[in-house]
């Protein structure tokens, strides 16, 4: 099965929609499929308001089709709501083709973090572009619920998996900070939460992996943290394994693939009780959930690495893998063949 993956979110970008879509790809191959990328490359674009460092792509509508009739795939997902995912979702409405999509960013949260835009009216639009896919794919329960209850149609499950030969404990290196290592991966912007991480009084060190519009800001309000900057594969992996807990202060995410890496390099998670934690840590003693970061953060240090270890070695890419598949073949069609 050929399948098309249509998304803003692309290299060089490093984020946890990029990271899934790269190595679900490699996942599928396993199962005799193939995934095309339908991406911002090649198209004229503009950096996104209060994220310089990300563009938002003006796709032409013409090139859209050509590139996703070129490809002449047997299924369709569209993984982003931004202008690559309209583009794709208007041209299978047009011809009458099935799709999927997946939900993965809090958007309406995001965006009322930064402009006076009620959450209603963004959870509107999504609501609209998602209705009318075949299936709307989501990570954990507790979301699929959320959704359902703003009236989203067609949810269906989506797990994500961790690489595990990649992220492991014996990568750790020295990277010179006091223990205990309070560590926190991800983009440094509002919506991530991070004050309320970074103004804990906690033992030992904070560190920061990632870049963002807040980068500057958080410099300069907590002198005492260290930021690391943008770091990818071996290296984030190798400053991951080198904490003692990891902090997920995030209250908008919808899953958050960096716990189950945490968790692959032997790091326990703290976090608040929200969407994302709750579906991955509960009933699992490989974090603690606590409304007072603070609490969760010095009660992680007591827990088993190998048990995080251990936990994370049961999720792999393969059974995400499969889920999306049996998701997208339902609606595979042999549309261009015939028109071929």
């Amino acid at each position: 099965m050929r399948i098309l993956v249509a998304t803003d979110a692309w290299h060089p970008q490093i984020n946890g929609v990029v990271r899934t879509l790269t190595t679900l790809a490699r996942a599928v191959s396993n199962r005799g499929a193939t995934i095309e990328f339908v991406t911002p490359d090649g198209f004229p674009s503009f950096p996104l308001p209060t994220y310089p460092d990300m563009r938002c792509a003006i796709p032409n509508g013409r090139e859209i089709a050509r590139r996703i009739e070129a490809i002449a795939p047997d299924a369709i997902h569209v993984a982003t709501e931004g202008p690559i995912g309209w583009a794709v979702r208007g041209y299978c409405l047009r011809r009458k083709l099935p799709f999927t999509s997946s939900y993965t960013t809090k958007f309406p949260e995001y965006i009322s973090a930064r402009m006076p835009i009620p959450e209603s009216w963004s959870y509107a639009v999504l609501r609209r572009f998602h209705n009318a896919s075949a299936v709307t794919m989501v990570s954990t329960n507790s979301l699929a619920d959320e959704l359902k209850s703003r009236g989203f149609t067609n949810i269906g499950m989506w797990t994500r998996g961790v690489d595990t030969d990649l992220f492991r404990p014996d990568r750790a290196i020295d990277i010179g900070l006091k223990r205990p290592v309070f560590m926190t991966i991800g983009r440094v912007a509002v919506e991530k939460n991070l004050d309320a991480f970074l103004s804990l009084d906690l033992p030992g060190s904070k560190a920061i992996i990632g870049r963002g519009p807040e980068e500057e800001r958080l410099k300069k309000h907590y002198p005492d943290t260290t930021f690391f900057g943008s770091l990818s594969d071996e290296s984030l992996a190798s400053h991951l394994a080198a904490a003692d807990v990891f902090v997920f202060p995030s209250l908008t995410d919808t899953y958050g693939v960096v716990q189950l890496e945490a968790l692959a390099c032997g790091v326990p998670v703290a976090a608040f009780p929200v969407t994302g934690p709750i579906d991955v840590i509960t009933g699992h003693p490989i974090g603690v959930l606590n409304k007072d970061l603070k609490t969760a953060c010095l009660e992680a240090l007591r827990i088993s690495r190998e048990s995080c270890r251990e936990f994370a070695l049961t999720r792999s890419w393969d059974n995400s893998a499969k889920q999306f598949l049996g998701n997208v073949s339902k609606f595979a069609t042999d549309t261009f063949r015939r028109a071929a």
